[in-house]
Parts: structure tokens; sequence; C-alpha cells
């Protein structure tokens, strides 16, 4: 062996190192960015993931509470009784601001202390019982009432399947059958509108009437 032998050996070992490395130069851009995107996909899978704030659902027609065998009354800023509510169960849901009553008993008081009371197998009434809708059985009675002239008014009592109580106002409608009775009359109508701050009644459908005169004294 010559003694150029190892010189042409290390030479050539160098030139084929020399061409393994151009070869991986080559390929270390796509050797980068799959480090790359194997990094990132590391990254996705081990962030943790925040819960995005909830949309508020809309509350559903579903009872908050119940009272049983209660009584509740209103006053006005003066402390004056306006209205009390008997019941042997009700229900109140939010989403309305409705109280669902079972077998109600309402008396009311306006202005001048005048009377009324209503009844129903059931009733569904707003927050502040100033509205209250009677159903199945209902009835409303007003009690008699000394009117401007010192009259003394008879006492007025609704009957129906379903009475529209407006205690404030004090207006009572239906849009259903009515029985009214004032006094010793009687009428029937298919819908009714009743004020009674302006005394005013609306009776329409198939009105019927039964007057009965004053007995002589």
């Amino acid at each position: 062996m010559s003694a150029d032998a190892p010189i042409a050996a290390l030479r050539k070992a160098r030139r084929m190192v020399r061409g393994a490395w151009d070869q991986v130069a080559i390929y270390l851009p796509i050797i980068l960015m799959g480090l790359m995107a194997l990094g990132t996909y590391w990254l996705a899978r081990n962030t943790p993931v925040f819960g995005l704030p909830e949309t508020p659902r809309p509350p559903r027609h579903e009872p908050d509470y119940f009272m049983r065998g209660f009584s509740v009354k209103t006053f006005d800023a003066a402390g004056k009784l306006k209205s009390e509510v008997f019941g042997t169960e009700a229900r109140h849901y939010p989403d309305t601001d409705t109280l669902e009553i079972d077998k109600p008993r309402i008396r009311a008081y306006n202005e001048k202390g005048e009377l009324t009371v209503a009844t129903a197998a059931r009733a569904l009434s707003n927050g502040d019982a100033s509205e209250v809708q009677l159903l199945g059985d209902a009835v409303v009675t007003r009690a008699p009432a000394r009117g401007t002239d010192g009259r003394t008014a008879p006492a007025l009592e609704f009957r129906g399947e379903f009475l529209h109580a407006f205690l404030q106002t004090e207006r009572v409608k239906s849009h259903k059958p009515v029985v009214l009775v004032r006094g010793s009359d009687r009428f029937t109508a298919d819908s009714l509108d009743y004020d009674n701050v302006g005394r005013v009644m609306a009776l329409q459908g198939r009105v019927r009437g039964l007057l009965v005169p004053p007995a002589k004294r």
C-alpha cells in the first residue's frame, strides 16, 4: 500500500459526508416545517379550552314557589286596605309574573270604600293583583252603594264561566256569555263590558232582560 492511500481514503470520506449533507440540506426546510406542524398539533391537543359563556336561557313556564291556605293583602300608600286574596293553593310563574290560584276569594275596596267580592274555581292574577281573570263558575259581586243623589244602588252581580276583573279601574269584562243580576232585574248577554266608575254597561250579542218594577209602598 502506498503512502498516498490513507489520504485518498480520507478525501473520499469527506466527499461522501459532503454529499450526504447536501442531500439533507435539500430536505431540511421540509423537515423543519414538519416539526413545526407537529409542535402546533401537540399544543392544540394539550392547551386547556375555556368554556364559552352560556347564553341565558329564557325562563320556562314553571312555578318557582307555592302557597297553600293563604291570604295576601295589599295596601295603598296611606296604609288603607285595597284588596285581600284568599285561596286553597297558589302557584307563581316568574316568566309572566302571574299567580295561579285555586278556589280564590278576592275582596277589593275602591276609594269610596265600596266592596267588590270575586270568586271562581280558578283565577289568574298579575303581580300586584290589580287584574284578575276568573275561570270556571266565576262570580263578581259589588255590594250596595250609595250614589251621589243619596240613593242606595242595589247589589250588582255578574256570573259566567269567564270574567276579567280590573280592580284598580273598577271594570269587569267578558267575551263569553254572562248573567247580570241587579236587585230584582236580570239580564243575559254574549259579552260584557262594565265600567263601575262611569256606571256604564255594554251588553252585546243575544241580550235578554227581565225588569221587575219596584214594589208599591
